[in-house]
């Protein structure tokens, strides 16, 4: 079964993938890192990043990896890129 969730993409994820955010239909139940590889389904560029960018998936962080993730519709997915400053 899938579900409509809501994507941001911050700073470098933004640019990479030439929006702020999207509506995607996604399994429900996916490891972050197939979600992962659905987005850069969509967004081939932004694959550059995928070893320094994390999700915020109902504003809690996640790594990409084996963590399974149950969606539900209306969630926010935030790609999060590596943030340089001071």
């Amino acid at each position: 079964m899938r579900c409509q969730v809501s994507v941001l993409y911050f700073a470098r994820s933004a640019e990479l993938a030439g929006l702020r955010c999207e509506t995607l239909s996604v399994p429900r139940q996916i490891t972050s890192l197939q979600l992962w590889e659905e987005i850069v389904r969509l967004h081939p560029r932004l694959a550059v990043i995928r070893d320094q960018v994390v999700f915020a998936v109902r504003q809690e962080y996640v790594l990409l990896g084996d963590q399974l993730l149950v969606l539900q519709p209306g969630d926010e997915v935030a790609i999060i890129p590596p943030i340089s400053g001071g």
